[in-house]
């Protein structure tokens, strides 16, 4: 299991937790001393108090929760944000209503789920050519089945 060194850039700052043992995500909590409040299809950027030190190899991935998008429509505005193991700059979730009525966040609320995974660094290059599938190029968007 990767270790990751978290700074707290503020003292009211929540280190991300899990809900469960088995939880794929931890939960990113808001850093505000109010509540926050966004009118319909309003993007606000959330801050975490939070810097972190994700290991060479993997990335923070940064989700939604589900009962937060379902149930109130607040999701990070990009889907899925990226912190880059190079980063040290807060983690700030750009958190978007798509509800068609006001919500807020509270204090400490979870807002986000953060998921550390490792990646493949792939070295792109130019060719004229591809190799041959049974797809081909049909079916953008889809496998082309009915």
């Amino acid at each position: 299991m990767p270790k990751i060194a978290v700074k707290k850039l503020d003292e009211n700052a929540v280190l991300p937790t899990y809900g469960s043992e088995f939880s794929a995500g931890a939960d990113l909590y808001a850093l505000c001393d109010s509540e926050i409040t966004f009118a319909p299809n309003e993007t606000k950027l959330i801050r975490t108090g939070l810097a972190m030190e994700i290991p060479e190899g993997y990335a923070g991935l940064i989700y939604a929760r589900s009962g937060l998008a379902s149930k109130r429509g607040l999701a990070p505005a990009n889907k899925v944000g990226v912190v880059d193991a190079d980063y040290r700059g807060e983690v700030m979730v750009a958190l978007h209503n798509h509800s068609a009525i006001e919500q807020k966040i509270a204090p400490k609320e979870r807002i986000a789920q953060l998921v550390v995974t490792p990646f493949l660094k792939a070295e792109y290059f130019e060719t004229n050519e591809l190799s041959a599938t049974v797809r081909g190029e049909g079916g953008f968007g889809s496998t082309g089945r009915k």
